[in-house]
């Protein structure tokens, strides 16, 4: 018997498995050569040979943040609250990720979400935080169907409210948007909120310690509504 591809078999099936480290680096290569996908897929390795591995969860978290900028949301499934997943757990592992991730523009895209403010330390349980929570957070409803209208509500720290609907053009053969803006004012006592605006009936709600705006006939609202199809 040759033994010398029984050798070979045994030697390639030795070969030692990359490094946390050496995937991050290879990866950090590929994402400054704007190969998105692929640094991706490294730092995501990174994170399996290293769970503890504070910088590969940060890293994947903003290359996630890059690829939704580009609109790659579906596709790469760049979901906010993936990013927020892995940049809440680089948090755990060290500290120091937060004053990265609060300058760094690949994160941009998850500022106004309540997982956001809770990183920086305000809290749904504390009164205190809401409104700070409800201001710096945009809230939406996304259509339940193609032909019902997208919903987002913004606050202001002055007491405005601003409505925007976004629904399907019926009359158009082209079927794009119809948006429309409406302006409001607002006030929030504990956790509740009411809403005037000049061509509705007042609306009152909750904002509620798991971090959605109940209001009445009008919706619930979230920051992170879903965003593609299953």
């Amino acid at each position: 018997m040759n033994a010398l591809p029984l050798l070979l078999s045994l030697f390639l099936s030795a070969a030692p498995t990359p490094s946390a480290r050496t995937l991050n680096t290879e990866g950090f290569r590929l994402y400054q050569a704007g190969q998105y996908t692929e640094a991706l897929e490294k730092f995501r390795a990174a994170t399996r040979a290293n769970p503890r591995m504070a910088l590969a969860h940060y890293n994947v978290a903003a290359t996630l943040g890059v690829l939704r900028q580009k609109g790659k949301i579906c596709e790469e499934e760049a979901y906010r609250e993936t990013i927020l997943q892995y940049l809440k757990r680089s948090v755990e592992l060290d500290k120091r990720r937060l004053a990265r991730a609060k300058e760094d523009p690949d994160l941009d895209v998850i500022r106004d979400t309540v997982g956001w403010q809770l990183l920086l330390g305000r809290s749904l349980q504390r009164t205190s935080d809401l409104p700070d929570i409800l201001q710096k957070v945009t809230w939406s409803i996304l259509p339940a169907g193609v032909m019902s209208p997208r919903l987002s509500l913004t606050f202001s720290a002055s007491g405005r409210v601003v409505l925007k609907t976004a629904e399907v053009d019926t009359t158009s053969e082209k079927g794009g948007l119809l948006r429309r803006e409406e302006q409001g004012t607002y006030t929030l006592t504990g956790r509740t909120v009411r809403l005037t605006f000049p061509k509705r009936e007042p609306l009152q709600g909750t904002l509620t310690e798991r971090g959605a705006l109940e209001l009445g006939t009008l919706g619930t609202f979230v920051d992170n509504p879903p965003e593609c199809d299953a």
